[in-house]
Formats: structure tokens, C-alpha cells, sequence
């Protein structure tokens, strides 16, 4: 579907409400009525709340804290263990509602989707009207409810599913949006994190509308090319299109994190998260045909102090033991162990296609590469055969 005219597109924001715990819920309908939460490591006394109804709500609970502050608010929570496959598949389900009236749908996250229905007014109605149609169709087929922003804009929609939970629709016009939007306070504009809104609170702007009341210069001055951004954001000239995802595109970095149940005291438990992390990596870079030219270390202290260890490789890398041990190496430099560590991480970051040229040093670093793609060409092929869980690393077992 083409758009002609920028102005005239019709955009939705779809968020499925309290999608995690809603979707567990279907398979635990006892509990529909009480306050449940979603939480992993629920025996340890690392657990989070993953997510929440919404009666898990209104006493309080909040995504991201600790399972026994949860408890302390709401002591008849339930804890239920996350369902990830049951996630995934209602997330696909969602999706093939939403492809039934466009087929412009950029994921943003599992339980979220922006809509161009510009092209489909024809056919079904106004994008209020499809809209509608929508949050019928997830709910009576899905068993679960949805909020849609409908606008003019990607930054817009998006605000307007978030200002009416659960289970409605709010729009946003280009007459309304300064009486809708200009009150809300600037933390609420996409991409606003918790730093900026500070700088931006520290110069009097508290609410979207205070952005409007600047200039350019002063914002570029505060925040640099995204004050520029920020301000087109604030009146309405978000112009970015919904970019559908295809099999062509490829991510920008590749990464994951871990939480063990207990805090990490030693390089030894470091090195064995490393080594079962860079394997998920590798599948993936070799799955979209990509190499790490750069990793990337990601450690967070029992005090929840976060800091990221970056660095450039001389050699772009997809095996996964090299990246483990690239990445153990920087660790090792980076981190000094003031703290123990309540999770670590590793990312592969500046990716590169499979046409690059790689200079081999075979008196150097990368004489053993060789070797270790011949290992890793081995353990796909068995798992490829067999299943993924098949074949494993010695140092993951424990």
C-alpha cells in the first residue's frame, strides 16, 4: 500500500493490556479475579514482577520490583512463572488480526504494533471504525483486550494508547492534539527516558506544551541532534513511516542478559554466563549472515548501578567461543569487583554482512579461528540434526 500524502496517513497504536499476565491467565482462569503477577526466579529472593494484572494494580505492584516488595503492598499476590512460547504465539495471533485490515505493521516490542491504515479506509470504514473492529476481533478471539491510539502520526498514536487502559481507544487529530497532548507531562513523549526528562525538568520544561514554547537552539543546546527531534515530536511533525519488518532486515546489535538466582561473585560464574550467552549470539549472527566487529559488556551491581564496557574487535567474529572469550577478557579489564553482580550481559555490536573483508593475522589473535569455526560448523550440524538441546558446552552444565 502507498501513502501520497504524509499529512493524510492514518496511523494506530496497538498495546495489548498487561499482555504477560493477561495471556497467563487464559491458561490459570481461577485467577482471573485476584491480583496475580508474572514473576521470574518467584522461589529466590532475586525475583521480579515481570508483569501484573490488573487488580495486581491497583494495590500498587509495579513491573520491574522485587517479588517480596511486591508482597509487601499486596500480600494475597499470586506469582505465576512467565509462559514464553504462549507469549510468542499470542503475539503472532494479535498480528494476524491486525494484517487482516493493512499490511504495514511495524512491531514495537512483543505486545505492541504501529498500523498504517491510510489505504484501507475504503474498505473498511474510518480508522476509528477499524480501530474498533480491531479491539472486537483480540478480544473475542484472543480472549484478551487491546487500547489503540489512532493519529496522524507514529508519536501520537503511540500516546494515545497509553492515555485510556484497559481495553479502549483514544484519537488524537491535528485539531486536538495541543488540548490532548501539550498537558501531558514531557516523560510521556516517545523516547524520553528517565535522563532527559531530568535535563528538561532542570530548564522549567515539565509538559509536552513547554517543548513547544522553546527554540530549536535552545533545545539542541540541552539535548544536543535530539532536542531537534524532540521539538517536531511536541507539534505534531513526526513524519517517520511504519517500517514493516521483513526477512531482509537485519538487527543492529545482538545481545542478552542473565539474573541468576543468587549474585555473582566470581569470574568463574562470569565466564560460564559468557559462554552460554555468546552461543545464543552466534546462532543469531549466523542466522542473519553477520559477524561482531564490536562487543559490548553489560554488568549490574546488587545496588542496581548498570554500566556498559564497550570495545572494537581487530577481527569480525561469529563463534561463539571467540566472542566468549573476547567478551571475558574485556569483563576482566572493565570490572573490579566493588560489588557482586546481580546480572551480566553480552552484546555483539557493530554488525557486519557477510561481504566484509577480514584480514587474518595467522601469527596473531585470529591463528586459531580456523579451528574453532571448524568446532562450531560441527556442534550446528548435530544440532541442526538433533535439536538444539543435543549438544552442549561442559561449562553450561552446572
Amino acid at each position: 500500500m502507498e501513502v501520497s500524502a504524509i499529512k493524510d496517513r492514518k496511523i494506530l497504536h496497538c498495546d495489548l493490556n498487561n499482555f504477560f499476565a493477561s495471556v497467563s491467565l487464559l491458561f490459570n482462569p481461577t485467577l482471573y479475579d485476584m491480583p496475580v503477577a508474572i514473576c521470574g526466579s518467584t522461589e529466590e529472593r532475586h525475583g521480579i514482577v515481570l508483569a501484573k494484572n490488573e487488580a495486581a494494580k491497583a494495590y500498587g505492584v509495579k513491573t520491574a520490583e522485587a517479588v517480596w516488595e511486591a508482597k509487601a503492598k499486596c500480600p494475597s499476590l499470586i506469582t505465576l512463572p512467565p509462559l514464553y512460547d504462549k507469549y510468542h504465539e499470542y503475539s503472532k495471533l494479535a498480528q494476524k488480526i491486525y494484517a487482516r485490515y493493512t499490511d504495514l505493521i511495524e512491531p514495537f516490542g512483543i505486545d505492541e504494533c504501529w498500523l498504517d491504515v491510510t489505504g484501507s479506509t475504503l474498505l473498511f470504514g474510518s480508522e476509528e471504525e477499524i480501530a474498533e473492529r480491531i479491539r472486537n476481533d483480540i478480544k473475542r478471539e484472543l480472549g484478551i483486550t487491546v487500547s489503540i491510539g489512532v493519529s496522524f502520526n507514529k508519536v501520537f498514536a503511540k500516546l494515545g494508547s497509553d492515555m485510556k487502559k484497559p481495553d479502549a481507544i483514544t484519537v488524537i487529530t491535528r485539531e486536538n492534539f495541543k488540548e490532548k497532548v501539550w498537558p501531558l507531562p514531557v516523560s510521556d513523549l516517545l523516547f524520553v527516558g528517565k535522563s532527559t526528562a531530568e535535563k528538561l525538568k532542570s530548564s522549567g520544561i515539565f509538559k509536552i506544551g513547554d517543548v513547544s514554547l522553546c527554540s530549536k537552539e535552545t533545545l539542541g543546546k540541552l539535548l544536543g541532534k535530539n532536542g531537534e527531534t524532540l521539538y517536531r515530536y511536541a507539534m505534531g511533525e513526526d513524519n517517520s513511516p511504519v517500517h514493516p519488518i521483513t526477512k531482509e532486515d537485519k538487527p543492529k546489535s545482538i545481545g542478552r542478559s542473565v539474573t541468576p538466582p543468587s549474585d555473582i561473585t566470581d569470574e568463574e560464574t562470569v565466564w560460564r554466563i559468557f559462554v552460554e550467552i555468546a552461543e545464543d549470539i552466534a546462532a543469531n549472527l549466523y542466522k542473519h549472515g553477520l559477524y561482531a566487529g564490536g562487543l559490548q559488556v553489560h554488568t549490574r551491581t546488587t545496588t542496581l548501578e548498570i554500566k556498559e564496557y564497550s570495545r572494537a574487535l581487530k577481527s569480525p567474529l561469529n563463534i561463539s567461543f571467540l566472542i566468549a572469550k573476547k567478551g571475558m577478557e574485556l569483563f576482566k579489564e572493565s570490572y573490579n569487583w566493588s560489588l557482586p553482580l546481580r546480572s551480566v550481559g553480552l552484546r555483539a555490536i557493530h554488525l557486519k554482512g557477510e561481504g566484509f573483508a577480514v584480514q587474518q593475522d595467522i601469527f596473531g589473535e585470529t591463528a586459531d579461528d580456523g579451528r574453532e569455526e571448524k568446532i562450531e560448523d560441527s556442534i550446528r550440524n548435530v544440532r541442526n540434526k538433533f535439536g538444539t538441546e543435543s549438544l552442549k558446552r561442559g561449562r553450561t552444565i552446572k
